[in-house]
C-alpha cells in the first residue's frame, strides 16, 4: 500500500513535466521562425490579425 501513495503523489509531477515538454515542442518552431526580422514581422501582424478578428467577431455576436 505505501507504494500505491508514492506513485499517486509521483503522478502530479509527471503531469506537470508532460505539459511544459508538449508545450516546448509546440512552441520550438515558432520561436525557430522569430529569429528573423521578416518571419517575425508576418507573425506578429498574423497575431495581432487573429485577436482583431476574434475582438471584433465576439463583439458582433453579443451586440455590444
Amino acid at each position: 500500500m505505501p507504494t500505491f501513495w508514492e506513485n499517486v503523489f509521483r503522478f502530479p509531477r509527471f503531469f506537470i513535466g508532460t505539459i511544459i515538454g508538449l508545450i516546448l515542442t509546440i512552441v520550438g518552431p515558432f520561436l525557430n521562425l522569430l529569429r528573423r526580422p521578416k518571419t517575425t514581422i508576418i507573425f506578429i501582424i498574423l497575431f495581432v490579425s487573429i485577436i482583431a478578428f476574434t475582438v471584433l467577431t465576439l463583439q458582433a455576436m453579443l451586440g455590444e
